[in-house]
């Protein structure tokens, strides 16, 4: 599914295989219009001018955990890209002139395939354990790992910097 590009370093092994301390728990699903890799929008942005939405569906012991979220217009989606590499920790993106650490990047590709999405909030059914969203970048039927409120307060940081257009 990932192909080695020109400048990328792979790990001398698989972190997965020898991860044996993370016990995560899958706790819901996002339903997205993205069936392949090569179809999914590369971040939010991209995701919300192709449209489309996206649900996450929370599974009925996690439900609980919902209370409270109502009112948020936001909310930060952690999944779990399972289908990526994690042994790449150069890599070379398609639209980079140059190869960077994974940890400079923000790809699926890395030794803990972790994805952060911070999205709308269109509707919220806790019964259900179901949030419509405005918008995903993440494969149809990925694994989510956690939710957390947004807060615009503390979350957003007026004077980031970052280095040029390709991080």
């Amino acid at each position: 599914m990932f192909e080695q590009r020109e400048g990328e370093i792979p790990l001398a092994g698989d972190p997965a295989a020898d991860a044996d301390d993370a016990r995560l728990a899958y706790i819901g699903r996002i339903a997205s219009p993205w069936k392949q890799r090569e179809d999914c929008p590369k971040n939010m942005n991209a995701a919300r001018e192709r449209g489309g939405g996206a649900t996450v569906t929370v599974d009925a012991p996690y439900r609980a955990g919902l209370a409270g979220l109502s009112g948020f217009s936001h909310v930060i989606v952690l999944s779990w890209f399972e289908q990526a590499p994690r042994n790449l920790i150069v890599q070379k993106p398609r639209h980079a002139s140059d190869a960077k650490g994974v940890f400079a990047l923000r790809s699926p590709a890395r030794p803990n395939p972790i994805g952060l999405h911070v999205a709308a909030v269109l509707s919220l059914d806790i019964e259900n354990g179901v949030i419509e969203l405005d918008a995903i970048d993440a494969l149809d039927g990925t694994p989510v790992i956690d939710l957390k409120p947004y807060f615009a307060s503390v979350d957003a940081i007026p004077d980031a910097k970052r280095p040029n257009k390709d991080a």
